[in-house]
């Protein structure tokens, strides 16, 4: 139990930073996460890419989304099935309605994706060596513990701490991407 008293005290600090931001600091720094995100190779190559559509302050996805579908290229997001992400195809941005959380995600028209190269993650934190702090739920490492896929974490410098309490189900992250810099996680 002390790594979830840990997890949530550490979890509550990351999200007051985060939220801190102002709005057109978040724009330059998801800008330049692009284009910090578009000089990995996994990424770059990829045919179906599953995104988050983004909530708070967490780092905007929408442009590269938009990027991805004028390259014809496969879009996926994430809808809340019970406990676990089901990722769907989308077209465009009216594909999306409000879901769980309030967040927006697939129609139920959307069809199910087949395969996933690649997957970005929302992250509240994250360690160097890929260990990855959420919102608590487990969606994420449910998910990612179920597929083989290369997962990217998009976060801003100041989210990335010296380490992140986990236990046997999370879920550790192939790359981290910041304003600063692109890494795979050690």
């Amino acid at each position: 139990m002390e790594s979830n008293s840990e997890k949530s005290s550490l979890r509550k600090t990351l999200l007051e930073k985060r939220d801190s931001t102002s709005f057109d600091l978040i724009k330059i720094a998801s800008r330049q996460i692009q284009t910090n995100l578009e000089k990995i190779d996994e990424y770059k190559n990829a045919q179906s890419i599953a995104f988050y559509y983004p909530i708070g302050s967490e780092v905007l996805t929408q442009d590269l989304m938009l990027k991805i579908l004028s390259l014809g290229k496969e879009v996926l997001l994430p809808k809340v099935i019970g406990e676990d992400l089901e990722f769907r195809k989308i077209k465009d941005m009216n594909s999306l309605e409000k879901g769980n959380f309030d967040i927006m995600e697939p129609k139920d028209n959307c069809e199910k994706a087949e395969k996933i190269d690649v997957a970005i993650v929302p992250t509240v934190g994250i360690s160097p060596d890929g260990s990855r702090l959420g919102y608590g739920h487990g969606y994420y490492d449910r998910f990612l513990s179920k597929v083989d896929v290369v997962s990217i974490a998009l976060t801003y410098e100041k989210q990335i701490v010296k380490s992140v309490p986990s236990d046997q189900n999370d879920v550790k992250i192939d790359w981290i991407v910041t304003e600063d810099r692109a890494f795979k996680a050690q």
